[in-house]
């Protein structure tokens, strides 16, 4: 699944093309993703002008201009499968069959949502109603906000008995954390993914919180991980996974001590990690 680089990365290529530019037109070749798409969802956003995009945890809000009855916000999810591709020319000519919605700016950009295995969602939600969303209300902090402290992750921590990797895949205990960038930053920082969570000194989260948010900017800075169905907006690869230091490199060296990389299943997950390293 795209985790919080990936989404950043898909943000920021989007926000190029469609930033003060107007929806000309928009197609929803199905009527539902995950779950239902809204009543009168292409209607709603054809004609109407991008004023911005933003990130949320894992989630794209797109802010539209919509006229005299208010602005209105597109909330975006990937899902597991799901991309955006940005092209220019108009209205594509070769559609897929998992290209479930197109749309094209009065620039002249086409962008298309593919997604094969269909986990992905879009909605339409009015500004004030954000906050309470089902998706948005019980989010924790933005992993590279200032509010994300080690002083704050020991709060969310205190008493806790789940393994450290279950925690931080918590999504209301940071938001935007998955897999890969969880398993990264507990290396570069020493702890065990298996050790609990409310067993974690301060000291010792004093050193996690910068390598969760230097390895986050590296990630974004190579365009995310591109490991199965992920790709940038322009059709790219994400280059981050030629950094990876012990994520997919089971039986390899460890970059610090040279013993092999360790796998194990947390919650149905792969972890790796090196057990010489992080204690």
């Amino acid at each position: 699944m795209p985790e919080l680089p990936e989404v950043e990365t898909t943000r920021r290529g989007l926000a190029l093309k469609m930033e003060g530019r107007r929806i000309a037109r928009i197609e929803a070749r199905r009527p539902d993703l995950r779950w239902p798409l809204p009543r009168d969802f292409a209607a709603r956003i054809q004609g109407k002008r991008v004023l911005g995009l933003e990130r949320r945890a894992k989630y794209i809000l797109v802010r539209l201009e919509a006229g005299p009855k208010g602005d209105l916000v597109w909330l975006i999810h990937l899902g597991m499968s799901g991309r955006m591709l940005v092209r220019p020319g108009g209205w594509p000519n070769a559609i897929d069959k998992h290209d479930h919605v197109i749309f094209t700016t009065d620039e002249g950009w086409s962008v298309t949502f593919n997604d094969a295995r269909r986990f992905g969602a879009m909605d339409l939600i009015e500004p004030h109603e954000l906050p309470g969303h089902k998706l948005l209300a019980e989010l924790g902090p933005e992993p590279l906000d200032d509010a994300f402290t080690p002083a704050a992750l020991a709060a969310a921590l205190k008493g806790r008995r789940t393994p450290m990797k279950a925690a931080l895949l918590d999504q209301h205990v940071v938001a935007g954390l998955g897999n890969i960038y969880v398993s990264e930053a507990l290396f570069r920082a020493g702890i065990h993914p298996e050790r609990l969570a409310g067993s974690v000194s301060p000291k010792r989260l004093e050193r996690l919180v910068p390598e969760i948010k230097q390895v986050l900017q590296e990630a974004i800075a190579a365009g995310g991980s591109s490991l199965r169905d992920y790709v940038q907006t322009s059709g790219e690869l994400g280059y981050f996974k030629h950094a990876f230091r012990v994520y997919d490199r089971e039986g390899q060296p460890c970059p610090a001590c040279k013993r092999a990389v360790r796998r194990i299943v947390q919650s149905g997950r792969s972890t790796f990690f090196c057990a010489a390293c992080q204690r």
